[in-house]
């Protein structure tokens, strides 16, 4: 079986790990740790009480109790977190988890949005039930029917831009149980998402209100994420990172096509720099949910992140501005050059 982003892997020592790549060594499985057993932890599954962390928490906790879940792999100078294949329990798979739900007989108030969820894109999209499924918590049991948001994934991208085509207009539907984020959840969702100063509320409601891949289900958050599917994977023809410096620039974007992709890619030209040194910026790459779908062709934005040299496997090299470094991005965004409220 191909593991495929948002996809969970659950350890022998029943550790949570999100998994966020297509490609992986031999030795493990390259994949973020979101979960950790803790005694006062507010999340139960299988008995286990659990805690979410940060990624700084996740690092320190990594290199205490399992420093060989951070090896050397392809970005020069960072260890990359992974789980060592030897060490995994068990596979925790969106597409069956999904299938799970929508075939148990319980009543569950989220279990019975995330079928209607299912059911409005199967019959108005027409999207296959094996091309749709559920990450986050509920794919780990921990779900809180209260607050607990459906992180809901839709694999192929034909089969995505369909799902927020579909999500575009039934969100301007009275009659439809699908409905558009209002005032109180985009705080919610704001300061969820948003750790710095780089984007006012204002401006952040503007951004995903045009997104289409976030929304509302019978007062329950849930967004739509998008995932390739393994016939749509190609080779990893990109073999070595090597983060430079952190950089701003002006450009303008020439190619969305992979915009609401893990990562999303946007590529760009006319690359002014604000901040570092000049060399020949050719992709926004963003590892952070906030700036999918973000900007879109022929807009001119400003961005701020990480250059990255990267090697491929001809041994030619191209350099990225990678945003998303960290889980928290701090510092690290895509928008528009001109604020969008003043248009």
């Amino acid at each position: 079986m191909k593991i495929l982003p948002r996809f969970f892997i659950k350890t022998k020592d029943k550790l949570f790990f999100a998994v966020n790549t297509y490609h992986h060594p031999k030795s493990h499985y390259v994949a973020f740790l979101r979960y950790v057993p803790d005694e006062n932890g507010e999340r139960i599954s299988d008995d286990v009480r659990y805690k979410k962390v940060s990624s700084q928490e996740a690092y320190d906790y990594l290199k205490k109790y399992h420093p060989d879940y951070l090896f050397d792999w392809n970005i020069e100078g960072k260890k990359t977190m992974g789980v060592l294949k030897e060490d995994v329990e068990e596979i925790l798979d969106p597409i069956k988890k999904l299938n799970e739900i929508i075939n148990s007989n319980d009543d569950d108030k989220l279990f019975n949005k995330i079928r209607l969820l299912a059911k409005t894109f199967h019959e108005g999209a027409n999207i296959d039930y094996e091309d749709m499924g559920i990450s986050g918590s509920t794919l780990l049991n921990l779900q809180n029917n209260s607050t607990s948001d459906i992180d809901f994934i839709v694999f192929g991208k034909e089969n995505h831009k369909r799902a927020i085509k579909l999500y575009s207009q039934l969100k301007k539907d009275n009659d439809s149980p699908l409905d558009k984020i209002n005032n109180d959840y985009w705080r919610h969702v704001y300061d969820k998402r948003i750790k710095d100063n780089s984007m006012t509320l204002e401006e952040f409601v503007w951004y995903e209100s045009r997104k289409n891949n976030r929304g509302l289900i019978k007062g329950t958050l849930f967004d739509i994420s998008f995932t390739l599917k393994e016939d749509e994977i190609g080779e990893d023809e990109e073999i070595y990172f090597k983060p430079l410096e952190r950089i701003k620039i002006k450009c303008e974007i020439i190619d969305d096509d992979n915009s609401y992709a893990y990562p999303a890619i946007y590529l760009v030209s006319n690359v002014e720099f604000l901040k570092g040194n000049y060399v020949n910026i050719e992709k926004i790459v963003s590892y952070t949910h906030t700036y999918t779908g973000i900007v879109k062709n022929n807009e001119r934005v400003i961005a701020s992140g990480v250059c990255e040299e990267v090697t491929k496997k001809d041994y030619t090299k191209c350099y990225n501005l990678v945003i998303g470094t960290t889980r928290e991005s701090i510092g690290e965004y895509v928008k528009l050059e001109k604020n969008p409220l003043n248009i």
